[in-house]
């Protein structure tokens, strides 16, 4: 068993389930990595009128590109369903950013023009964590004598701010428009918790499993419970994600360790951000801290048990945790850090990460969640064991399938085979004996 054990890293490498801890690995200058759009991602343009918006659909994923203003899209909704559009903006690496106002802004709207409830969604770059990938995302929220609940055509509007100092090329944006079915009992308000465990549980302190984050939401590297080893460098943003049943609830802490300097009296004030995005990649939780070069640390409370009731929550807190499926986060490290910090070698990046919770039945839906995209079962949770990303899961289910039909066909040939030994053996027993 200690030898299968010690063999286990290798094969993990191999398979690309698990990257190398942070080292020397990188050039001096040497570009991030791009971010990873959704494979299939289908090409659109965005409107500069209502009136000239392309159609986008439930269960489909754009792409586009957005210079400072506003696009409109245009939906076809049912009257049976909730609808989440999200917009995922990512600037040029290095891309000046000159206010904190900067951002992102998602709204549903009727065709009369008002808003719909939950509408808008708006996250800002902040100061000082530079250009990075952020997300934002607005609903048509199924419920009983609610705005917005009939059938017919909405619109998307996407907004782009940008102060006048700030880049102002077009940027890519990506759209995902994900539906979430009503339920079998109808779709009347029901009353969200009034209150849930805030005290963060106590940090897990295994020794850490290397696990390479991904450039985006679509190659987000897989966790659970445990302790998480990865490398960041300046201006850098790693992304991972984490499934969350109905039920459960997730704990976040990350650490800078040192890194090589170049000064040795510096810091950066917003030198680590931490957001933790829904499945709809709508902002649940933001926070952000100081790093000298030597350590620094933050931790994320507990979110609120995922409860499909949290969606009729006053607090957006618990009002984001309200659909089951991968929780996102995302890990940035200040481009400032870049004026005191070696770039060619990335900082160590701790996450300790705690799942709490047993998962509890799901709401009783009319459809299936799968679909949707939403919802947690055994293959989510053996992609977090494994750490997968999207793609190598979906390669991984494919090889398996391949495997079981290679298994099927070796049986059924080999049960054939047998079958016409046996009867040659019975045709000749039969001819000796006559």
């Amino acid at each position: 068993m200690g030898r299968l054990r010690r063999g286990l890293p290798a094969v993990a490498a191999a398979l690309g389930l698990a990257a190398g801890l942070p080292g020397p690995a990188y050039a001096a200058g040497e570009p991030l990595p791009a971010y990873r759009t959704a494979d299939g991602a289908r090409p659109v343009q965005g409107a500069e009128s209502s009136a000239d918006a392309p159609a986008v659909e439930p269960g489909a994923v754009y792409s586009d590109t957005l210079a400072p203003g506003s696009r409109f899209y245009r939906l076809n909704l049912d009257d049976a369903s909730s609808v989440y559009v999200s917009a995922v903006l990512v600037p040029k690496p290095g891309a000046r950013i000159d206010s904190g106002g900067d951002g992102l802004e998602v709204t549903v709207m009727t065709t009369a023009g008002r808003s719909c409830p939950g509408s808008p969604g708006r996250t800002t770059f902040g100061y000082g964590l530079g250009a990075r990938p952020i997300g934002a995302a607005a609903v048509r929220r199924l419920q009983e004598d609610g705005d917005c609940q009939q059938a017919g055509v909405y619109y998307v509007k996407v907004t782009r701010e940008a102060s006048k100092n700030s880049d102002r090329s077009p940027w890519p944006v990506e759209l995902t428009v994900s539906r979430e079915p009503g339920l079998k009992t109808g779709n009347a308000p029901a009353a969200a918790p009034s209150g849930w465990p805030s005290t963060p549980p106590q940090p897990p302190a295994s020794e850490p499993v290397a696990r390479e984050g991904g450039t985006g939401f679509n190659d987000a590297r897989a966790l659970g419970t445990g302790v998480w080893r990865d490398g960041l460098r300046p201006g850098q943003t790693r992304f991972y994600r984490v499934p969350l049943d109905w039920g459960q609830q997730l704990s976040v802490g990350a650490e800078l360790s040192a890194a090589k300097l170049t000064k040795d009296f510096a810091s950066a004030s917003t030198g680590l951000g931490v957001t933790l995005y829904t499945p709809y990649r709508s902002v649940l939780d933001d926070k952000d801290t100081g790093y000298d070069g030597k350590q620094a640390g933050l931790t994320l409370p507990p979110t609120a048990p995922v409860a499909y009731e949290n969606r009729f929550a006053s607090s957006s807190e618990a009002g984001g945790a309200r659909v089951a499926g991968w929780y996102y986060l995302a890990v940035t490290l200040g481009e400032k850090v870049g004026e005191f910090t070696e770039d060619a070698v990335p900082v160590p990046l701790t996450l300790r990460l705690t799942v709490q919770g047993k998962a509890a039945a799901p709401p009783p839906y009319a459809e299936g969640l799968a679909r949707s995209g939403f919802g947690v079962d055994d293959a989510d949770r053996t992609a977090a064991r494994e750490g997968l990303t999207e793609p190598e899961a979906a390669r991984a289910a494919d090889r398996r399938a391949a495997m079981g039909t290679v298994a099927a066909g070796g049986f059924g040939t080999g049960t054939l085979l047998l079958l016409v030994l046996g009867g040659w053996l019975l045709l000749a027993r039969r001819g000796c004996t006559g």
